[in-house]
């Protein structure tokens, strides 16, 4: 599903900066911030499993917290 994320320059800088420090692009470093959050907030297990495999951060500090 396509959609259209209108951000401000600090918020672009932002993105773009956290884009660059995982060595990625804008729209993935937007996903996996939005999976992560949600998988940190919800309790849902479609979003934990999706934070699993979509995100390897998520795997890795969710085995240190074990």
């Amino acid at each position: 599903m396509a959609m259209t994320l209108r951000l401000s320059a600090e918020e672009d800088r932002a993105l773009a900066l956290l884009a660059r420090a995982q060595g990625s692009s804008k729209r993935e470093a937007a996903v996996r911030a939005i999976v992560t959050a949600a998988a940190r907030t919800l309790d849902d297990a479609a979003v934990v499993q999706l934070a699993r495999e979509s995100v390897r951060e998520y795997t890795a500090a969710e085995e240190r917290l074990r």
